[in-house]
């Protein structure tokens, strides 16, 4: 049975992994089969570990969209955790998995940089790195997302997108 694939996007810092956390708990409590991705995380097991720079994010994000597919053509219900600022990285995630939720986690860039516990925007803003979502690289949110979360400890988003992912288990009304 394939299962979702949900993609939390929105500025580093902005609470995606806590709130994939959030889901992901919610579901281990309902036995839901799921795993989640972490950019960070998935980047650091890569051999060798992808740049930053266009082609590497490019690259990057195409090994992500086909690991997260890959897992939930395999039944899991798959929470990816990622940056993605390019519209494009995640409409190409959505053509290979055989269902998509996105989720964007819309929190105000101050909110993001006063959080920062890596300091990517600290070294963005002193020059130590140029290439830093909503500080150097425009972030594209997405058009149409399933559901708008504001920061990661949004409840009402959890629910959310625990409903949207169960709505589409067999049996499930709004089955196609």
């Amino acid at each position: 049975m394939n299962a979702p694939v949900v993609w939390l996007t929105g500025l580093p810092s902005s609470g995606k992994t806590t709130l994939a956390r959030a889901v992901k708990h919610r579901l281990d409590l309902r036995n839901a089969p799921c795993c989640l991705l972490d950019s960070d995380e998935v980047r650091d097991a890569l051999n060798p570990r992808p740049g930053y720079d266009p082609a590497g994010r490019a690259a990057f994000y195409a090994t992500l969209a086909a690991l997260a597919a890959l897992l939930s053509r395999q039944g899991l219900v798959t929470l990816v955790s990622a940056t993605a600022h390019q519209r494009a990285y995640r409409e190409s995630a959505r053509a290979v998995a055989p269902r998509f939720i996105e989720v964007y986690v819309d929190t105000p860039l101050e909110e993001c940089e006063r959080r920062d516990t890596k300091g990517l925007y600290r070294r963005g803003r002193n020059g130590e790195i140029t290439d830093v979502p909503g500080v150097h690289l425009l972030y594209e949110p997405p058009a149409a997302p399933a559901v708008v979360a504001h920061g990661g400890e949004d409840n009402k988003a959890v629910d959310e997108i625990v409903g949207a992912i169960l709505l589409g288990a067999p049996g499930a009304a709004g089955e196609e």
